[in-house]
């Protein structure tokens, strides 16, 4: 972890030495995720004002999983910086054999290599920082996972984007 903060840092302090200034709104973004069940890499793209499509490849233990999102942005509280975004969509994946932590603390064996498959929503709050190429967002990403249930899970999530 404190390798990701570190590489974080020095991305981050790059890409604003790089860019001195940008309008308001943003077309894309690439940027870092970090989940209450994956850490990945994660690429945002506005076809059109307001409506987004985001794609996250997550890394979890002896896994991947990536998920696709339809989400729509709105201005928050009077500040245009600030996005309110709501959205859905799946994710796929798998995860290998072996014990992992459940959200709730506890542990949970699986003795078999099994496939992640299932819906999910999204809903958070998106701050693109003024004069400078980076968003940080903060949301809740419940899904729905079918292939290995089913069952529900609220996942809490914070991304850092490098936004043009």
């Amino acid at each position: 972890m404190k390798k990701i903060i570190f590489y974080s840092s020095i991305l981050v302090t790059f890409l604003l030495i790089s860019r001195q200034s940008m309008a308001q709104d943003y077309k894309t973004a690439l940027g870092l995720k970090f989940g209450g069940y994956e850490n990945g890499i994660s690429v945002k793209y506005f076809p059109v004002s307001g409506i987004a499509l985001e794609g996250i490849v997550g890394f979890r233990n002896n896994g991947v999983v990536i998920t696709g999102l339809y989400e729509i942005h709105q201005e928050a509280f009077g500040v245009p910086e600030l996005k309110f975004y709501y959205g859905a969509g799946a994710h796929i994946g798998a995860e290998g054999s072996g014990t992992y932590q459940t959200f709730d603390g506890g542990n949970q064996t699986y003795a078999a290599s099994r496939i992640l498959l299932g819906v999910d929503g999204v809903i958070g709050l998106e701050y693109h920082i003024p004069q400078a190429p980076i968003a940080i967002s903060l949301d809740l990403n419940p899904r729905l996972e079918l292939a290995s249930g089913p069952f529900v899970d609220i996942a809490p999530g914070l991304g850092l984007k490098y936004t043009f």
